[in-house]
């Protein structure tokens, strides 16, 4: 697979880990931990996806075989931590959540 294929699998997979990250906050806002952590589990498994494409670029530039640094490349390691911040940032907000709505 070539190095444009790869990014754009990095960026599919952890924009869509993202998303359900995000969609895990919504739901324990909305008092829903059940949904919250529904949510968690499959921006894991996109995450967990996209981290894989980024490791065979890593391992492929340690063997020596040239990665080509490009914009498209940037934007997936930019996305690619950035998803992992909101996966951080979740889990954080649902026990925040799970706090609050207890109190109630």
């Amino acid at each position: 697979m070539n190095n444009e294929l790869q990014a754009l699998k990095i960026i599919t997979e952890v924009g869509s880990a993202r998303s359900y990250f995000i969609e895990a906050i919504r739901c324990a806002k909305g008092n829903d931990f059940e949904g919250a952590q529904h949510n968690l589990d499959l921006g894991d498994q996109h995450y967990i996806a996209g981290h894989r494409e980024h490791t065979h670029l890593v391992v492929q530039e340690s063997k020596g075989e040239g990665v080509d640094m490009t914009l498209l490349l940037t934007h997936a390691q930019d996305l690619l931590m950035s998803a992992e911040a909101f996966k951080i940032l979740a889990t954080e907000f649902i026990d925040l959540y799970k706090h609050i709505h207890q109190r109630h």
